[in-house]
């Protein structure tokens, strides 16, 4: 169900995305200014799901987008989080301050917490009988759907595959600022 509302999306934002380049393409100014803008570079940050806070970084020729995306923290030996991933997308309307990216993209996250009822537990009978930690851990490829205005975006990932599971989000989100140049 889900699935088909997203190839539906994905039909209409390519024939109203090719609408609109249809009936610009016969001004000369637009033709030019679409020429040099065949490169496209981003940079910023994002908070969201799995993975609290991520550098975005970004690479785009016409149409066509890379994205990566990292960040970790250590706070102690037990107490750290990580994650990375990564999208290949197709932009639309990306001759307008707003745009909308359709694409597939990947990533691995994993976090680990002290549980302090389990250490307490373990002290108590004196041998270990469960992990001292609380841990989640995914590696996924996702259907990914990005929106940008005026720099600010919103993406949203919906697993397909899960190569590795341990606690995984259902939906993979980011809120964040990306600087265009």
């Amino acid at each position: 169900m889900l699935f088909k509302r997203l190839v539906t999306a994905v039909i209409l934002a390519f024939f109203v995305q090719s609408s609109f380049a249809s009936e610009g393409s016969s001004d000369s100014a637009v033709t030019q200014q679409r020429g040099k803008k065949t490169w496209q570079f981003e940079a910023g940050m994002s908070v969201g799901r799995p993975t609290p806070i991520m550098i975005n970084g970004g690479v785009g020729y016409k149409n066509v987008f890379f994205r990566a995306m990292g960040g970790g923290f250590r706070f102690g030996p037990d107490d750290f989080w990580t994650g990375f991933r990564g999208s290949f997308a197709w932009k639309f309307f990306r001759e307008l301050p707003f745009s909308l990216d359709l694409g597939l993209g990947g990533g691995y996250a994993f976090a680990k917490a002290p549980n302090e009822i389990h250490k307490a537990l373990n002290r108590a009978n004196g041998k270990r009988y469960v992990r001292s930690y609380n841990y989640k851990e995914s590696l996924d490829i996702s259907a990914e759907v990005r929106t940008n205005i005026y720099g600010v975006f919103t993406q949203i990932g919906i697993p397909v595959h899960y190569f590795m599971k341990h606690d995984e989000p259902t939906i993979i989100w980011q809120v964040g600022y990306t600087y265009k140049f």
